[in-house]
Parts: C-alpha cells; sequence; structure tokens
C-alpha cells in the first residue's frame, strides 16, 4: 500500500485554460474582442488534455486526480448604443484535486481607426474553487487494519483548511482588427493576483498576445491561408507560445498544423454550414504531446482532444422610421 505526504505551501496558478482553437475562441483571452464579429455568438467548447496518462492515487483506497479537463461556455454581441459589445464566458475546469468555475463579464468599448476599428476591454472576473481534500489521504491516516485501512486525518493543516473559496479579479485588453485581412490584440488576466489563504492559492497575472491574418490566393480566391499566433507568460516567470496554419476552402472547410513551443504538435480542422445569415460551425483538435508525459510507454499520455461548437447570426437592428411633421404656414404680409 502506497503512501503520500501531502504539503501545502502557497501556490501561484495560471488558473487560465488552454485551447488549441484558440483562434476560434479569443473572447477567452482578450476582453476587447467582445463583439467585434458584428455578429451575435455562442460556443461551446470541450477539452480533455494528457488522455490515457495514469495518475497514481495516495492508497490504494484513494482516488486518483483528474488530468486537466475544461468545459467552456462564451457568447458576445454587438451593442450599438453602448459604442461596442458585450461578453460571457463561464468555464468549469478540473486540474488534480481543484475544481473550478470561472465567469468572465466582458465589455468592449469599439471606435474606427484607420481601415479597422481599435477596442478596448474590460473584464469582472469571478472564480468559485474547490479543493477535494476528502479523496486524498496521508501517512497519517493508515490505520493498519485490514478492513478499514485508513482513518481520519489529524493533519491539522488538511484538518484546518477551509475547502472551498470564491475570488474577485480584473481583467482588460487592446484588440484591433481590419476584417478579413488581419487582428491583434494584446490583454492582462487577473491584473489584482487575487489570493486565497484557505487554499493558499493565488491568482497569477497573465499576459497574452495573439495575432492573425488572412490571405486569399490570387489566382485561387476559394483558398484562404489563416496563419495565427499566441504567446503568454504568467508572471513573467513562464512563458508559452504557440502557432498555427488553417487553409480554408470557400469558407467552408479548414484543416491545419500548429505547434505549441516545447509542448505538442497540433491537428485542426473544421466545417462551416451556413443558412440564411446564420452560421454553424464544427472544429476538431488533436494536440499530439511532445513532452516527457507524451513519450510513449505505458502509463503516459498518447494526447489531448478538443471540440468546439458555434452558433452565430448577423444582429439587423431596424432603421428608426423618420418622424413626419406636418404644419400650416400662415404668411403675412
Amino acid at each position: 500500500m502506497a503512501a503520500t505526504v501531502l504539503f501545502l505551501p502557497a501556490a501561484t496558478a495560471q488558473n487560465e485554460g488552454q485551447y488549441t482553437h484558440y483562434m476560434f475562441n479569443r473572447l477567452s483571452y482578450n476582453p476587447g474582442f467582445a463583439g467585434s464579429s458584428g455578429n451575435f455568438s455562442a460556443t461551446v467548447l470541450y477539452r480533455n488534455q494528457w488522455m490515457g496518462l495514469k495518475l497514481a492515487a495516495p492508497t490504494s483506497d484513494g482516488k486518483a486526480g483528474s488530468t486537466p479537463t475544461d468545459i467552456l461556455f462564451s457568447v458576445d454581441l454587438p451593442v450599438r448604443f453602448l459604442h461596442g459589445g458585450l461578453g460571457l464566458n463561464v468555464n468549469s475546469q478540473s486540474i488534480g484535486y481543484h475544481q473550478n468555475i470561472a465567469i468572465n463579464i466582458d465589455y468592449a468599448f469599439r471606435i474606427f481607426w484607420g481601415p479597422g476599428t481599435l477596442a478596448a476591454g474590460f473584464e469582472v472576473d469571478l472564480y468559485n474553487m474547490q479543493f477535494n481534500t476528502d479523496q486524498l489521504y496521508g501517512i497519517d491516516q493508515l490505520s493498519g487494519d485490514y478492513y478499514n485501512p485508513v482513518s481520519g486525518s489529524v493533519d491539522p493543516v488538511i484538518s484546518a483548511q477551509d475547502n472551498s473559496d470564491f475570488l474577485f479579479d480584473l481583467s482588460t485588453g487592446l484588440y484591433y482588427q481590419v476584417p478579413g485581412v488581419y487582428y491583434i490584440g494584446l490583454s492582462a488576466k487577473n491584473l489584482l493576483g487575487s489570493k486565497s489563504d484557505a487554499l493558499s492559492f493565488k491568482n497569477a497575472r497573465t499576459f497574452y498576445l495573439m495575432g492573425g491574418y488572412d490571405y486569399a490566393f490570387p489566382y485561387n480566391p476559394s483558398f484562404t491561408l489563416r496563419p495565427s499566433f499566441l504567446a503568454k507568460t504568467a508572471d513573467f516567470a513562464v512563458f508559452q507560445a504557440e502557432a498555427a496554419v488553417l487553409l480554408d476552402y470557400e469558407n467552408t472547410f479548414w484543416a491545419g498544423l500548429g505547434y505549441r513551443l516545447g509542448d505538442a504538435f497540433t491537428f485542426l480542422g473544421g466545417v462551416n454550414v451556413k443558412w440564411s445569415d446564420s452560421w454553424l460551425r464544427f472544429g476538431l483538435a488533436y494536440d499530439l504531446t511532445t513532452n516527457h508525459l507524451g513519450t510513449f510507454k505505458a502509463g503516459r499520455t498518447f494526447g489531448s482532444l478538443e471540440a468546439f461548437l458555434n452558433f452565430s447570426f448577423q444582429i439587423e437592428i431596424p432603421k428608426r422610421p423618420p418622424t413626419i411633421s406636418r404644419t400650416t404656414r400662415y404668411l403675412l404680409y
């Protein structure tokens, strides 16, 4: 029977989701994106990271923690009288013995600038975090009794620790785009660096730089090449960068390749279905892990899987009919 001693020092974590479909999910990285498409847009995304990775439980009677699993729902739309757009992200994340729910409420103020639009975004971040201490067994809980091998813990850290907490934070971002040509965005998440004393946890300030470009082949405009990139850093201590290139055919099918530095090769594909002024988009991505977690050995991961479904439609705001005033004027001489 294996035993594990649990140490709970103050930890700093990114607390932000990692998505291979970042180019289709820009709102989760930058609040300035809200309403930029001009459409009402709703997305559901699922990510199962490091599939097949065998996690050992602290004891034979314990439960192994979860590999990172994300379920994300996001929606955004332009709002004319606010001179910009509104957005909402709801993310449920399981990782290790943590269960986190994040709610992000976004507003972007947008102006015309040069050939495109420039937006400044502001975001309110709400986090509900849970730590499942009932799934952890320390060395003090091993009773030696065959029928009741695990007894109640007397670990002062675990017994005194709350298993949930609520955090409040703020984020901001700048986003510039020339529709159908290119986009670039810079954002900062968790500016307050909120801290949970109960869970010995602190949000990391995370900075993102992202961009993309659309290149239509001049002799065959049915095909469009869409390169993109995403770079991020948590408290300027951890850096990560990735890039991808998608080939799109008549805005109906796309497929592409990408690479996340020091982590994985990515393979993406999807389809768009259009009727009237509405779109239904479906995308699937697979990450082939290249770090030490993904070597071809028993118990190692065989990759990550991600899927998203997006529905959007164009918002038509009817123009107010002109007001007609009829007056009779008398000219007096």
